[in-house]
């Protein structure tokens, strides 16, 4: 079995922070990865479909480059003040359970007792959230499988930008975006407001090392290699390009009647595990087309677009429906932690014209 590595990374330039686990992971590399970006960055989950996420116009003009990524999980914003912690393992890696909410729960250990560490008491709170005994998050985690590896990821927040938080968010009105404020500022709290003050980043990150080795051992310390940056040079291209960015945004024609007897309806659902969109294109009573997105956890990724598929040319009724998806889970081993059929089949009988 290859041994584990820590890369202690810094601050990193331009999308730097996120590109490399994505490089590592193509690499065969195996262990945690801490990391910051040096500028603000928005990223978005890899179920989600940018346009209807984030303010793409404010980003250009504020100078936020926007980023999707490879695992699931919301739009959320990166900065300096966050300390990333990034798991890749081998999918057949003994030392990893197989479950992604066991995953989930066993790598959100060492972060939760770095918190305790500095005086802050934090546990995992299922499907990804660390949160303090008042109930609010402190670090919000995603994860997935690329190619034969496996990634976890999230972030020690330290501090936080609510304002500029609150500008990514496409919203239909101001009015929605001083909610959006009031909530974060509200719900999720950092290492500032609970200590007053902000511990050394270093130690923060030796202490978060040391927490990760209680589980993995002694992780053998690397540096980042010309053939990594390499590929993160090569994979910026494709992850910033629109074929990527915008990968999710539905096929289907918005607001476009096609002829007679053909809708096209949308919804939003919110599960506990995550918010659920659908566009469908019905023609009597049966979809003909549909896409589903959101900031949910859904493994194997790639199965995503074929339940789709599987979806095509079925009768809209909530049984048949919801026979399907289970059956789909069932055959393919689905896991979406805190995401049912049964809420993807409410999101789907949800859908309204637009």
């Amino acid at each position: 079995m290859n041994k584990m590595h820590v890369l202690n990374l810094g601050k990193r330039p331009g999308q730097q922070s996120m590109l490399v686990f994505h490089a590592l992971t193509r690499l065969g590399f195996e262990g945690l990865v801490v990391v910051s970006p040096r500028i603000p960055l928005a990223s978005v989950g890899y179920f989600q479909d940018a346009e209807k996420e984030i303010d793409l116009a404010y980003c250009r003009e504020a100078g936020i480059p926007v980023m999707r990524r490879e695992v699931g999980g919301g739009a959320t914003l990166l900065d300096e003040n966050q300390i990333f912690y990034q798991v890749i393992w081998n999918k057949k890696n003994p030392k990893f359970p197989k479950s992604i909410e066991a995953i989930f729960e066993f790598l959100s250990q060492p972060p939760c007792e770095t918190y305790r560490e500095f005086g802050i008491e934090a546990h995992f709170r299922s499907a990804n959230d660390i949160v303090t005994t008042q109930g609010k998050k402190i670090a919000g985690e995603g994860g997935g499988d690329v190619g034969n590896a496996m990634v976890f990821v999230g972030g020690i927040l330290m501090d936080f930008d609510y304002e500029s938080m609150g500008k990514i968010f496409r919203v239909p009105d101001e009015k929605f975006r001083d909610k959006i404020y009031k909530s974060m500022e509200e719900n999720l709290t950092t290492m500032k407001r609970e200590l007053g003050c902000v511990p050394e980043r270093e130690h923060i990150v030796n202490v978060l090392i040391r927490k990760y080795e209680k589980i993995f051992g002694k992780l053998e310390v690397s540096s980042l290699s010309s053939q990594t940056v390499d590929k993160m040079i090569e994979l910026e291209c494709w992850f910033t390009s629109k074929e990527f960015l915008f990968k999710k945004t539905p096929r289907i024609p918005t607001g476009v009647k096609i002829r007679e007897g053909i809708e096209i309806l949308y919804s939003t659902y919110k599960a506990k595990g995550g918010l659920i969109r659908t566009a469908q294109e019905v023609k009597k009573d049966r979809i003909e087309d549909i896409i589903l997105s959101g900031d949910f956890q859904f493994y194997p990724k790639s199965k995503l677009e074929f339940m789709e598929i599987e979806l095509r040319d079925i009768k809209k009724e909530k049984k048949g429906i919801n026979r399907k998806i289970e059956e789909y889970y069932d055959k393919h081993r689905i896991e979406t932690p805190n995401v049912k059929p049964e809420d993807f089949t409410r999101a789907i009988m949800a859908a309204n014209k637009s």
